[in-house]
């Protein structure tokens, strides 16, 4: 764990009294917090949306907004343009960010691999698309956004298979309906994409799994470790300003962390609105089950998961391969040490 000691050791003690007594019968926060999601009806962000059913941002006398923006650079620029208090999405973003004089960090992560799948299309698959190695030829890759999280991880997965960037495209189209539809009209022939999107196609048969995100030991033999991924990053001057704030946010979802790996798919899925799942639950609660194992336990970064990061975005940024990227700053367990105490 890496620690500032210049407001970090401050934060821990002056924090500990204060945060015991804050729920469940915390008075309401002055100023409301607005977070944006990149994407909220995605199960990898679903802990946004859980914490605020739950009660826990009112326990923690927060006022929190939650606000949904389909790929996560446009939340992003929202966080930077301060129209946002915090984004709920990748990890990633903050180190992408130092690189360009941007001080950003996760207060608290969701989890610990990407939970994304690189999905082929049927029909390419049966012309011969088998690997990410058969991106090769000028086929279009679907992500979220340019610059998005997928994005890097696209590039970096291609680029692990010799595919270089002149032998393919990328082609933004969102998530969701807007992904289903670029497969089926033939817009990509792969893409990456989340649940409950991988299980909509695979129940119609319009696409295929290429390369599973969603476990442990698949991102480890993907990527070569795990991969931090959903969080919520704030920045880092705001932390500095609001540290009662940060705390009482990185506790209230790392009691929701809590509450997934205590209740069952089906006690969760009670929990979230019926348009995410619409007329067919028992999908959403299948592919809930099929997602669990990639959340944290607690919010706390995982070992190892920066350095991971560092390492897929540097092979396909040149921005980030030549700054001397200080990771201690992209991410702090000490929000969360503060509230536990």
């Amino acid at each position: 764990m890496f620690i500032r000691p210049s407001r970090r050791t401050l934060l821990a003690t002056a924090l500990c009294t204060a945060l015991a007594a804050a729920a469940p019968f915390a008075q309401a926060a002055d100023a409301p917090i607005t977070l944006m999601v990149g994407g909220i009806n995605k199960i990898i962000y679903l802990p946004a949306k859980l914490t605020e059913a739950l009660g826990y941002f009112k326990d923690e006398g927060l006022n929190v907004e939650l606000q949904s923006q389909p790929a996560g650079v446009d939340a992003e620029n929202q966080l930077i343009a301060g129209a946002v208090q915090g984004v709920v999405g990748f990890y990633d973003h903050t180190i992408d960010l130092q690189s360009k004089g941007k001080e950003i960090e996760a207060i608290a992560v969701f989890c610990k691999v990407p939970g994304e799948v690189e999905m082929v299309s049927t029909k390419a698959s049966d012309a011969g698309f088998k690997s990410m190695a058969d991106a090769k030829g000028g086929k279009t890759l679907g992500v979220t956004g340019l610059g998005s999280s997928t994005d890097f991880l696209t590039r970096y997965l291609a680029d692990r298979a010799g595919v270089a960037s002149k032998d393919y495209s990328l082609l933004p189209v969102g998530a969701g309906n807007s992904f289903i539809a670029a497969i089926k009209q033939d817009r990509i022939q792969a893409g990456m994409t989340t649940e409950p999107t991988v299980s909509q196609l695979l129940k119609t048969g319009d696409a295929r799994v290429l390369i599973d995100l969603r476990t442990e030991p698949d991102t480890v033999k993907a990527l070569g470790g795990v991969y931090p991924a959903a969080s919520l990053y704030v920045q880092n001057a705001w932390a500095d300003a609001h540290q009662a704030e940060a705390a009482k946010l990185a506790h209230a979802f790392a009691r929701t962390m809590a509450y997934i790996h205590t209740h069952s798919a089906e006690e969760i899925a009670e929990k979230v609105p019926r348009d995410y799942y619409g007329s067919d639950k028992a999908l959403y609660v299948a592919a809930l089950k099929a997602s669990l194992p990639m959340f944290t336990t607690d919010g706390l970064m995982p070992a190892g998961g920066p350095e991971t990061v560092l390492k897929v975005l540097a092979a396909n940024k040149p921005s980030i391969k030549g700054k001397n990227i200080d990771l201690s700053k992209t991410y702090s367990n000490a929000f969360l040490a503060a509230a536990a105490k």
